[in-house]
C-alpha cells in the first residue's frame, strides 16, 4: 500500500507545483485584492460578466452580501428583488433593487435582467473602492418614452395540457391534465380564476387477467382579495368540482375571509407574519354512501391560518399553522403544522430542515364499504388515518479558499443552480 501511495503523492504534488506556476502572475495582483468582496450564491454566467468584485465563500469574509428573493406577479411573470447588505467598513449601507421577469422572457433575457440589477446595487459599493477608476457609467435612450395604456386592463389570461403515456406488456399507464387561468392583479387588488381537469388510468395484465384503475378530478375556483391598507385585506374564494379519489360527485364552498398582516405588505419579500380568518359553507354531494351513512350535506365551517416567513443573512424560516373545523361538529377538525428552516450554523456550515403534520379527523367523504386491494395499492381511494407527516433535512459543509471567482466550464460546468431564496 505505500508503494503504491508514494508515487500517487509524487504525481500529485508534481501536478500542483505545475497549476501554482502556472496560475501565479509575474507581479502581484493588487487590482484583485482591492476588489470588493462579494457573498452570494451567482450562477457561472454572472461571474464571467461581473469580474470586477471578488465572490468570497463564506458571508463573514464579505463587504457587501445580497439576499436575492422571487415572487410570482399578476401577470403571470417573476419578480426578483436582491436586498444590497454592507458590513466591515460599508456597515450601516443598504439597497433594495427589483426586476421583472416576463412569462415570454427567454433564460437568456432574465439573466441580462439579473446582471444589469446587481451591476447597479454595486456601483453605490464598488465607488469606494480603488477599482471605481477603471468603472464607466453608460446610458441607453430607450426606443420610446411614450406610456401606453394596457389594453387588456391587467388581465393575464393562460392555458396549458399536459399528456403522458408508458407501458410494456403486461402494463401501460396514460395521464392527462389541463388548466386555463385568467387573472387580474394590481396594487389593491386580486381576482383569479381557474378551470383545471386531471384523469389518470393504469391497465394491469396479471396471469391473463386485466386489471384497469381510473382516477379524475374537476376543479374550478374563483379568489378575490382586495386590500385595506398596508397591514389589512379581505376577500374570499369559492369552487365546484369532483373527485374520484376523495368519493366527491359534486363540492361547492364558499368562503369570506380577512386577513392582517403584522408587517407592511411592501415588506413581504424580506418577512410576513399574516393571520387570515375564513368561514364559510360547503355543499357535498358524494359518490357512493359515506361512513356517516351520507350521500349528500351543507356544512358550516371556519378555518384560521398563521403562516411567518423571513429571509435573513443567517438564513431562511418559513411556518405556519393551519385549523380548521366543521361547525355543526367541533370534534370534526384538522390542524396542520408546516415549517422549513434553513440556518448557517458558523463557518462553511450550513443546515436545513423542514417538515409538517396534520392531526386529522373531519374525513366526512370516506366510502362506507372501504377501498378493494387494487385501489389501496395504487391510491386511487382516500383511506381512513388521524394524521400525516414527512420530513426532510440536509447538512452541508465547505472548507478551503473564501474565493469562488474562477469559472472552468472544461470536463463540464460547476455553475450553480437556481433557488427560490438565496443569499
Amino acid at each position: 500500500m505505500i508503494k503504491l501511495l508514494i508515487p500517487v503523492a509524487a504525481a500529485l504534488f508534481f501536478c500542483t507545483t505545475i497549476m501554482k506556476a502556472q496560475d501565479l502572475p509575474a507581479e502581484a495582483d493588487t487590482i484583485r485584492q482591492d476588489a470588493l468582496n462579494l457573498y452570494m450564491q451567482v450562477s457561472d454566467h454572472v461571474r464571467q460578466e461581473i469580474t470586477y468584485v471578488n465572490y468570497v465563500r463564506e458571508i463573514r469574509d464579505a463587504d457587501v452580501y445580497v439576499i436575492r428573493t422571487r415572487q410570482p406577479t399578476g401577470a403571470g411573470g417573476t419578480m426578483f428583488t436582491f436586498f444590497f447588505n454592507g458590513q466591515r467598513k460599508f456597515a450601516g449601507m443598504a439597497d433594495t433593487l427589483s426586476f421583472t421577469a416576463y412569462p415570454d422572457d427567454t433564460h437568456d433575457a432574465v439573466r441580462a435582467k439579473e446582471i444589469q440589477t446587481l451591476q447597479l446595487g454595486l456601483m453605490r459599493y464598488v465607488a469606494k473602492t480603488p477599482l471605481s477608476r477603471y468603472m464607466e457609467i453608460r446610458f441607453n435612450l430607450p426606443v420610446s418614452q411614450t406610456i401606453q395604456t394596457d389594453k387588456w386592463n391587467n388581465w393575464v389570461f393562460r392555458s396549458s395540457i399536459n399528456g403522458y403515456l408508458s407501458g410494456q406488456k403486461t402494463y401501460n399507464q396514460n395521464y392527462l391534465f389541463g388548466r386555463f387561468s385568467a387573472n387580474r392583479v394590481t396594487e389593491t387588488s386580486k381576482l383569479e380564476t381557474s378551470l383545471s381537469y386531471n384523469r389518470s388510468e393504469d391497465n394491469f395484465l396479471i396471469n391473463d387477467d386485466n386489471f384497469k384503475s381510473i382516477n379524475s378530478s374537476r376543479n374550478a375556483s374563483v379568489l378575490y382579495v382586495h386590500g385595506l391598507g398596508d397591514h389589512w385585506s379581505a376577500g374570499g374564494s369559492t369552487s365546484i368540482g369532483s373527485s374520484s379519489f376523495n368519493n366527491i360527485n359534486l363540492r361547492y364552498t364558499l368562503l369570506p375571509g380577512i386577513e392582517y398582516n403584522i408587517f407592511p405588505y411592501a415588506e413581504s419579500t424580506r418577512r410576513q407574519l399574516r393571520i387570515l380568518y375564513r368561514i364559510g359553507l360547503e355543499y357535498n354531494n358524494y359518490i357512493d354512501t359515506t361512513i356517516y351513512e351520507k350521500t349528500e350535506e351543507t356544512l358550516g365551517l371556519h378555518s384560521l391560518l398563521l403562516a411567518y416567513e423571513i429571509v435573513q443573512k443567517w438564513g431562511s424560516v418559513n411556518v405556519s399553522c393551519n385549523y380548521r373545523n366543521y361547525l355543526h361538529d367541533f370534534s370534526k377538525r384538522n390542524l396542520g403544522l408546516n415549517g422549513f428552516v434553513s440556518v448557517r450554523l458558523f463557518r462553511g456550515l450550513s443546515v436545513n430542515m423542514g417538515g409538517g403534520i396534520s392531526l386529522i379527523h373531519d374525513q366526512l367523504s370516506l366510502v362506507k364499504g372501504g377501498a378493494t386491494t387494487e385501489e389501496i395499492l395504487l391510491r386511487r381511494k382516500e383511506l381512513e388515518t388521524q394524521y400525516r407527516y414527512f420530513t426532510s433535512f440536509g447538512l452541508t459543509y465547505t472548507f478551503g479558499s473564501i474565493y469562488t471567482n474562477v469559472v472552468n466550464p472544461r470536463f463540464g460546468s460547476s455553475g450553480g443552480s437556481t433557488m427560490v431564496i438565496s443569499f
